[in-house]
């Protein structure tokens, strides 16, 4: 799959899915953007994609942020062809919904759903007036899949992504735009690795019907097909990239 002569800009980057993602996407001849919240982290990524990609850094929640983010863009490519919206995290852990803080639900909702919102809603006029784009959203599986143990904030943030992708991808149709969304289970990332022990690792994989757990150039192989012509008929689909873990 080719995607030469095409501007790809890949939020949040500087490591896991996001790091993944921008490589394959180089690899494919495209000419990435890197964004992190600060230069130093994305540095080794930009080495691995030939030293030469436009950094862009800021928070993806705040929209004078991406406006500067934007103007650097347009200035060194003139438009942006593909964009993945993938930055969020949590640094939440499963609680009873009583238990839960109004800070940190507003923190979960905000990094997961309004940072890809904002995104989106910045970079899609200049899409819209050339009438040709394609979007990726990164959800997850957690937004698939009810659970007592799940981190309710983000599993919502994470639904919400996907219902949005859907209207967007209903509403941009009409300007030659695709819209696309990528819902991970868990993915053995070098965050992921250090955290959960060896054996709980084992016992993820063995929950899964496909008997192990899904790394970062699993996603990118995704993200590279929804960014290519072979899926040019495909938008509003949300793409599980889980082993199966949705079906038990």
């Amino acid at each position: 799959m080719n995607l030469s002569n095409h501007v790809a800009l890949v939020t949040g980057s500087s490591r896991g899915i996001g790091a993944a993602i921008a490589e394959t996407f180089a690899a494919a001849g495209a000419d990435v953007v890197l964004h992190g919240r600060s230069a130093s982290a994305l540095a080794s990524v930009r080495e691995r994609i030939g030293g030469a990609a436009l950094v862009v850094t800021g928070d993806v929640t705040v929209a004078a942020d991406l406006d500067r983010m934007h103007d650097q863009i347009i200035e060194r490519h003139g438009r942006v062809d593909v964009l993945v919206a993938n930055a969020g995290n949590t640094t939440s852990r499963p609680a009873p919904i009583e238990d839960i803080t109004e800070e940190s639900w507003r923190a979960d909702i905000d990094r997961n759903l309004t940072g890809t919102f904002l995104t989106v809603r910045r970079f899609l006029p200049g899409m819209k007036q050339r009438r040709s784009g394609t979007i990726i959203t990164l959800s997850s599986a957690a937004g698939r899949k009810p659970s007592e143990r799940t981190i309710v904030a983000y599993a919502v943030a994470k639904a919400g992504v996907q219902l949005f992708t859907q209207d967007l991808a209903a509403q941009v149709g009409p300007f030659g735009i695709r819209a696309n969304c990528i819902a991970p289970e868990t993915i053995l990332t070098e965050t992921n690795q250090g955290w959960i022990p060896a054996e709980t690792q084992r016992a993820l994989a063995e929950a899964h019907p496909l008997r192990r757990l899904g790394t970062p150039a699993d996603v990118a192989a995704t993200a590279l097909f929804l960014a290519s012509e072979q899926s040019s008929w495909i938008t509003g689909v949300i793409v599980d990239v889980a082993g199966g873990a949705v079906l038990v």
